[in-house]
């Protein structure tokens, strides 16, 4: 059994599954994928079978049915005939997953990205400002705790604005 983390590089079948299911977009945020966001945790392949493991940003989030159909669509469609997608909820998803070229496609969407980072030891740290996507103003002020989805805050920059989504840090 070939087994693929994120942490490890993929070899064969499992490195060529890996790219297809990476490469998945997020239906929420269509500019990031699914490796993107951090949803993609792993995939293996055993005797022809690829299983794959996604996290949802939250436990409730409505997006995760139609990503699983996207990552057996986009593997099947690869010429992988016998698709398994888990969701798992443990450990629970960080925007510390988030890589960095994410953040960056985010601010690119507008979307203000996460700061700092979900897993911290020590003082507790404390947002005072969202950096506006649009026109980098830290003048900004929230508008309601949830936007258009529920791992995003609405705001508005007191400077252009504009309002935008920041993705919330969790």
């Amino acid at each position: 059994m070939v087994t693929l983390r994120q942490v490890q590089r993929p070899v064969g079948e499992a490195e060529r599954a890996w790219e297809v299911a990476a490469s998945v977009l997020d239906p929420e945020v269509p500019v990031l994928t699914i490796e993107d966001l951090g949803v993609l945790r792993d995939v293996a392949v055993d005797a022809g079978r690829v299983t794959v493991t996604i996290t949802p940003t939250y436990s409730g989030c409505p997006a995760m049915d139609a990503i699983r159909d996207d990552v057996v669509l986009a593997l099947t469609s690869a010429g992988f005939d016998d698709v398994d997608v888990r969701l798992v909820l443990a450990p629970a998803w960080t925007t510390d997953w988030m890589t960095d070229a994410g953040k960056h496609k985010l601010v690119e969407y507008g979307i203000a990205p996460p700061t700092g980072r979900a897993a911290m030891s020590g003082p507790i740290r404390l947002q005072l400002s969202v950096r506006c996507p649009r026109c980098g103003s830290l003048d900004t002020r929230e508008l309601a705790r949830f936007g258009s989805t529920s791992c995003k805050a609405l705001y508005e920059c007191r400077a252009c604005l504009e309002p935008f989504d920041h993705f919330k840090v969790h």
